[in-house]
Order: C-alpha cells, then structure tokens, then sequence
C-alpha cells in the first residue's frame, strides 16, 4: 500500500457508565475526559486516508481504504472484521467537451449522466460529430410549458435546503458564538439537495437530449461531484459549468444561433463494493451501530475522511477499554461500520439493512445508531467567486429520534463537550417522509433510533474537500459527544431508546 499505517489512536482510558439514571458523560468520574481521544491521532487517520484518495467505490482507492479500515479495527481489538460485499457501478467518462460555435467553455461531466435507462452497465458516446442542438435556456424556472424536444436544457443548479429551512425540525441548539444570527449562515445552502434531479427528470420526460448545468450559487469550480439518483437514471448527456463560464455561454448563444455542442464518452461497469464491520461483543446481542463512510470522489477529507477517523477513534477507546485490567463486558455489543456506495447509489447500505435489520440473517440485533459525518470548517463565496475558508465550525445538525430523556441529556452533552454551532434535529417526521439526508437514512427509516451528525459544507462535493478543511478543533468534541451517546445507550433498555416505542416504530 501507498501509505503506513500509524498508530493507533490515544488509549487513556476511562469506566463505563455502570449504573441506569446517570447522565450521559459522568460515568467517566476520575478520567479527564478530553484525554480520551487526540486531535493529532484522528488527523493522522484523516491523512491517511487523503493519501489513499480518490476512495472510489470499486478502484483501487477504494479497496485500500476498505483495507485501512479493516486494519485499523483489527489493531483496536475488534473481532469479526470483514467486509460485506454488494456490487455498484463504476462511472467514467471521457473526451468531455462544450462548445458554442468555435469557442470552447470550460466544463465538466455531470456524474452518472448519460448511462442506459435501466441503470445497469454500459457504453455510451456522442461519437466523433459530438451532439449539437439548440439550447433552450429555463434560468431558474421550470421545463413543465417548455418545448425542449430534441433540444439542450440550460439552467441555473439551486441549492433547495437552506440551513433555516431545518428549524421546524429543532429542538435544542449550542451556538456560544451566535453564529445562527448570522444571515450568510442562515440563509446558506448545501450542495446535497438540489434541483439537479427534478430538473433533468422533466426536461428527459419533455423529450430534451441534453442538459447543461450552471453552477449559479457555488463558488468558481466546476468540479462539482454530484451523487448518482437513484430514483433517476440521467440517460442524457449533461455538463457542469462555472457561473461565468454560464454568463459567457448565454452571451455567445445568439451569434451561434442558439446551438451548442456536448462531446461525452460514459463506461458505466459493474463493480465491488466494500462496506467494513467490526465487533465488540457485548454480554447482549443487542447492538449499538457506529457508522460513517470511507468512500470518495476527490480527496474527500471532510467528506468523509474527517467520519471515518471519529469511528476509528470510537473503536480504538472502545477496544482499549475492553482490554483495561479488571474491564466487565458491556451491557450491549458495539458494532463499527464505514459504507462504500455514498456517491454511486446507497447500493451497499440498502444490502445491508436488509440483512441485519429487515431480515436479521445475524445474531446482532441493532437498535440504536450513532452515526459521525462532515467534522469541516465553514466557507463561503467571496465576491471575486473564489472560496475562503475561515476557522469556524461548518454548521452541524444532528438528526435523531430518541426518546424524551435522552433528548435532553444530548443537549446538555452538546454543550458541555462543546460540540460548536450544532442544532439537535427532531428526525421523527424526517423519519415518516422517507428519511434523512445523511448516510443513516437507510437505518433510520429501517425503525431503528439513530443520532446522525451532518454538516454540509459548500466544498463537500468537490476538489476543494483538502484536509486544511477538516476542523481540528472539533474532531474530540464530536468525539466526546458519542462517546457519552454510546455509553448512555448501553445501559437504557433497548425497547424504549426511540421517541416511539419499539413494536410501533
């Protein structure tokens, strides 16, 4: 492999909580709770795994990163290490081109477009001649009264979830630095939920061959790495452009009467995914699940290199603590888990659902989930278009759907490990719709109660996602956060951790 692999993180350890009733957090009495976990040792794994990158499922990166982790759960003492295995599908494309008349514009594929329409593998071109049609330019608006038959969309991408969009959902909120009174905060958006999929579903229903993206609320990238939709197969060919290289497109469109040309090559093929999981058995077969997800597409440092070390911190003070001298078992058994498939369908978190949760095909009988995703710093737009980074924590929200105790014992978790600029999100309705937007929906939806951190910073689907975004200064408190989750999980009877009951959920 590229890289070494380095130590294990920090083993100062501390008891288990012991007794029911205890506040999360105290049944650390005489340990100094932030030497339980090292900035430093999870920066380490988060370089590591940087190194490995790009982490895509089904390359190389990826099965080395499945490697790493497998590793790093085996030095941390846990048992049952393997993988769960499922395939997805690669997506390459190549010879990707824009053109209006003879002048060529700056652009990149959209991810999982143009594939075949039953979503399986395939090889698609717009040959050597390319696809030139004219355009039919919808800005910010709709295809529905457009005629875009045989015709190229162009329109502006919106970031459809803003940040105050999620306040119905909240129930308690730790801003020492009242960064929620801040309008550029409130009102920013995440490149998660979009009008990419609606938009490319009604101009391909209305007969459009193409479609070209404008990048109108990012910053000046074009390397935005969507996901793949799984509700939608993108079977037309589509491109990603600046919001300037846009403004420039739109002002060359009527000296070339209105056409534009798209040159795209896609391979998509079958694939190995590899989901990693580990064990520390408990004296019950009830099991509290510890997730994040190793896969990227780029570098992915925030995304999600910065949830995986938290999940390897968590097993390594998990497993050092069942090694301490004297140490009894746990009430019940820990499970860690990093997905692969985040970009390229959810394949490898729906099979395993189905095989632990729907079908329970093994003895762990899950039922509760913590999981850790986006521990980055925030950034914004500045008016020349570039990024700027500033060293302040990413906005953070964390889904769950306990019950009425642990709600509160969270929130006053949040604040005393000082887990900054973090809203706790009532997931219980989210839950009912359909679920979450965060790597856990799968699980939550599955009835199982879930304490899911996600932060959505603007860079989190680009090139951009380097480690100098990862915030240092909130990798232990997050840390910290779960770990007084976890160990007030393993003593409250399982049947009641959900806000519902468990034979209603």
């Amino acid at each position: 492999m590229r890289h070494r692999f380095r130590r294990a993180g920090s083993l100062a350890m501390a008891g288990c909580v012991a007794a029911a009733g205890v506040l999360m957090g105290t049944g650390h009495a005489g340990a100094d709770p932030a030497a339980d976990f090292s900035s430093d040792d999870m920066m380490e794994t988060v370089r590591d795994l940087t190194e490995i990158a790009p982490r895509a499922t089904g390359s190389p990166g990826g099965l080395e990163a499945a490697e790493y982790v497998a590793d790093r759960y085996r030095r941390a003492g846990l048992s049952d290490v393997h993988f769960e295995e499922v395939t997805s599908y690669d997506w390459t494309a190549s010879g990707a081109a824009l053109a209006v008349g003879d002048s060529a514009i700056d652009a990149a594929p959209v991810a999982h477009s143009f594939i075949p329409a039953d979503a399986g593998p395939g090889y698609r071109t717009t040959g050597t001649d390319g696809l030139t049609a004219p355009v039919v330019d919808i800005g910010t608006g709709s295809v529905e009264g457009v005629d875009v038959r045989g015709k190229i969309v162009l329109f502006d991408l919106d970031f459809i979830l803003p940040v105050f969009g999620l306040l119905p959902f909240a129930e308690a909120i730790h801003d020492p630095d009242n960064d929620r009174f801040d309008p550029e905060l409130l009102f920013g958006a995440n490149p998660y939920v979009t009008s990419l999929e609606s938009t490319v579903r009604a101009a391909q229903a209305a007969g459009a061959v193409g479609f070209v993206g404008v990048l109108a609320e990012y910053f000046d990238s074009n390397r935005y790495h969507n996901e793949y939709y799984r509700r939608l197969a993108m079977t037309i060919p589509g491109m990603w452009v600046t919001r300037n290289e846009g403004a420039r497109v739109r002002d060359l469109l009527p000296q070339n009467a209105g056409n534009i040309r798209i040159d795209l090559t896609v391979d998509r093929r079958p694939v190995t995914a590899r989901t990693v999981v580990g064990m520390l058995p408990g004296r019950s077969a009830d099991t509290v699940m510890i997730q994040s997800h190793h896969d990227s597409v780029g570098t992915g440092a925030v995304e999600d290199a910065s949830g995986t070390a938290e999940v390897i911190a968590l097993a390594d003070h998990y497993g050092a603590e069942a090694q301490r001298p004297g140490a009894s078992l746990r009430e019940k058994s820990l499970m860690f888990v990093t997905f692969d498939t985040h970009f390229t369908g959810y394949q490898s978190h729906m099979a395993f659902v189905k095989k632990y949760i729907q079908d329970r095909a093994t003895p762990w009988n899950i039922v509760a989930n913590a999981t850790i995703e986006h521990v980055g710093k925030h950034a914004r737009i500045a008016e020349d278009g570039k990024l700027i980074t500033l060293d302040r924590p990413e906005p953070k929200g964390i889904f769950e759907n306990l019950n009425l105790g642990m709600k509160f014992e969270m929130a006053e978790t949040l604040r005393r490990n000082d887990v900054r600029g973090t809203t706790l999100l009532n997931a219980t309705i989210p839950q009912a719709l359909g679920g979450i937007p965060t790597d856990a929906s799968f699980v939550l939806v599955a009835g199982v109660p879930t304490v899911s951190l996600i932060a959505g910073p603007l860079y989190m689907y680009d090139d951009a996602d380097t480690i100098d975004k990862v915030d240092t200064t909130q990798l232990v408190p997050v840390a910290q956060f779960y770990r007084d989750v976890v160990d007030r999980l393993d003593f409250e009877p399982s049947a009641g951790i959900g806000l519902l009951p468990g034979p209603i959920r």
